[in-house]
């Protein structure tokens, strides 16, 4: 398994916008974002495979931008226009699998710790 170690994150008004990094310590096929509110179960984001290809939860479309470095092994969320539904605890996420599946966090063998984004 790959370490994952997150950054970013904090609070911010509605329509405001934040971004999140997720740092690797290795290669992985395919990193994805998941975020969890109390109660709920771990929702899936966004991904992004070794091509390229990304893949985003209808709820976030057109707001949240998942990108990579892959150099380096760093995933990114640029998230656009919040809204208070938005407001979860944000993971990120590696699966040693070629295709991101979001809607499946079983398939994911790598979690980064949480970190909290607030959106009022």
């Amino acid at each position: 398994h790959v370490q994952l170690v997150e950054s970013g994150g904090g609070s911010v008004q509605a329509g405001g916008s934040l971004s999140l990094s997720c740092a690797a310590s290795g290669y992985t096929y395919c990193m994805a974002w998941f975020r969890q509110i109390p109660d709920k179960e771990r929702e899936g984001v966004a991904g992004i495979e070794s091509d390229g290809s990304t893949s985003y939860a209808d709820s976030v479309k057109g707001r949240f931008t998942v990108s990579q470095d892959s150099a380096k092994n760093i995933l990114y969320l640029q998230m656009n226009n919040l809204q208070p539904d938005d407001t979860a605890m944000y993971f990120c996420a590696a699966a040693r699998t070629t295709y991101c599946f979001i809607d499946l966090p079983s398939t994911f063998t790598s979690w980064g710790q949480e970190t909290q984004v607030t959106v009022s």
